[in-house]
């Protein structure tokens, strides 16, 4: 890659080798921020598919698997830490390139704020102050300090980012794991305060609720998996980073199916379908309705686990957003103040601190309109999220197209596998599109210019990205004029494969 970036680029890089394989699986994980994710996501999916949540959440996973095989055989060969604007510049051109690179340093946007608004709010209920947790000053405030801490924490070091998220999920993973191993018992047991439902394998039946409804809940699993490839992110960063990364980014999938079926069937398996459909309009305080009825005098466990879920994902989300706009930078597609790196911390400390002002912004201008406006601008994410994920595994068969053909492996995890997961993204875009056209759909239930407030959202976004690629365009065309160097297929054949 250095020698495809001139003159941009600071006389000093990210500091290599500063994290190993461990260290980038447990940033994926929590990118992903697994209990937020189980909490907001588990009462509409059983709303949705009822008893077949767990099947919905397998099948969400396959997508999510092949295009992390995208990411894996794309790092081989261009250890980027753009990861989807570098390698669909390369594969696809300039153009594709940079709203790809657009789309990821939003999706951190969108989402920065709530997740650290929901650390906040969990936080305060899991130590008893509860009327702290329904003053919006108080909220917004600590939100606004916790993005800060986040934000420094990444600006000093990518070790020391990692030995925080360490700590967040070992804690987390210890009160999922204690939460559902406490409601299986109490089902087995008979003990449940609820309406409990014995666990049973026709539940890992996709199928099982119709096709309209597994669409729905498809939707609703891609956002539960989203945030694992800021694992790949880092792959400037990582020991070994032309494999590591990409297998970090891989297993990270896995690890989070194992934790989305155990938890999602003991929680469904306590609380019941009824329960939870009654409740789904709760999403993330699902998890503090049950704590109390699981846990007793313990439900501070599931708050604090959800808290330290959002507080580990807050700081990992900014992770990709900051290393895109970096990668974008030194390649002349951004502003070259945000490709500066520091030189002590080795961090991208402008982009980082920039992307952290914007999310800031952004949060406090929507939690002014509403709460609702917030989660709408959420939802909004699922349209950025299967665009940018569609794009990377489109660009993976395009890349290698020439070398498909040479085994069944490169045919299956290079061509066929990435291509079938961007398909299947790009139809869940075209039918969350369909789905956002009804304001109905939306958490505050009104109309935006006829239509949803959340493809009003994501719809402004994309054309905000094109109207600022466009000018940039037009002011400075260095990056448009670069060619991008063909796929190498010593990467693919040989030992590194």
């Amino acid at each position: 890659m250095a020698d495809d970036i001139k003159g941009a680029q600071p006389p000093r890089g990210l500091k290599p080798d500063a994290i190993g394989f461990v260290d980038a699986l447990v940033i994926g994980l929590n990118s992903t921020s697994p209990a937020y994710s189980l909490a907001a996501v588990i009462g509409p999916m059983v709303a949705l598919v009822g008893i077949y949540a767990p099947g919905v959440v397998l099948a969400s996973f396959v997508p999510m698997l092949l295009i992390a095989s995208a990411f894996f055989y794309l790092n081989r060969v261009d250890q980027d830490c753009g990861t989807t604007f570098s390698w669909v510049t390369r594969a696809m051109g300039p153009w594709a390139g940079w709203l790809g690179g657009w789309a990821i340093m939003m999706t951190g946007v969108l989402v920065i704020g709530s997740l650290a608004d929901i650390a906040v709010r969990f936080g305060l209920l899991g130590v008893g102050l509860d009327s702290w947790a329904d003053s919006d000053l108080v909220v917004q405030s600590l939100t606004v300090l916790v993005i800060l801490v986040m934000t420094a924490v990444c600006v000093i070091g990518t070790e020391a980012s990692a030995r925080v998220q360490d700590v967040l999920i070992l804690a987390q993973v210890a009160f999922l794991l204690l939460f559902a191993v406490v409601a299986i018992y109490r089902v087995y047991a008979g003990t449940s305060s609820l309406d409990s439902v014995t666990p049973a394998i026709d539940w890992l039946n996709p199928f099982g609720a119709g096709g309209s409804a597994l669409t729905g809940g498809l939707l609703l699993g891609v956002f539960m998996f989203w945030g694992w490839e800021s694992a790949v992110n880092l792959t400037e960063e990582v020991k070994g980073s032309a494999g590591a990364a990409g297998r970090a980014g891989v297993w990270s999938t896995v690890v989070l199916l194992v934790t989305y079926l155990s938890v999602g069937i003991a929680v469904v398996a306590y609380a019941g379908p009824k329960f939870l459909a009654d409740n789904a309009e709760e999403e993330e305080a699902i998890f503090a309705l049950l704590a109390g009825e699981v846990m007793g005098g313990w439900d501070w466990v599931v708050l604090l686990s959800v808290s330290t879920s959002a507080l580990a994902s807050t700081q990992t989300t900014i992770i990709p957003a900051s290393r895109t706009a970096l990668s974008m930078a030194r390649r002349h597609a951004l502003p070259s103040p945000l490709a500066r790196i520091h030189p002590r911390f080795r961090t991208p400390h402008v982009s980082t601190w920039w992307v952290a002002g914007v999310a800031i912004a952004w949060y406090l201008v929507v939690s002014r309109i509403s709460e609702n406006a917030l989660f709408d601008s959420l939802t909004a994410l699922s349209l950025l999220i299967a665009f940018y994920y569609a794009l990377t595994g489109l660009a993976c068969a395009v890349y290698y197209r020439r070398h498909l053909t040479e085994s069944v492996r490169n045919f299956v995890l290079i061509g066929i596998g990435p291509l079938v997961g961007a398909l299947l993204l790009a139809w869940l875009l075209v039918e969350s599109v369909i789905d956002m056209s009804d304001p109905e759909n939306s958490y505050s239930g009104v109309s935006w210019f006829g239509l949803g407030p959340p493809l009003v959202i994501g719809i402004g976004v994309a054309a905000t990205g094109v109207v600022i690629m466009c000018v940039w365009r037009l002011t400075s065309a260095v990056f448009w004029s670069e060619r991008r160097s063909v796929a190498q297929p010593e990467l693919v054949h040989g030992k590194e494969s």
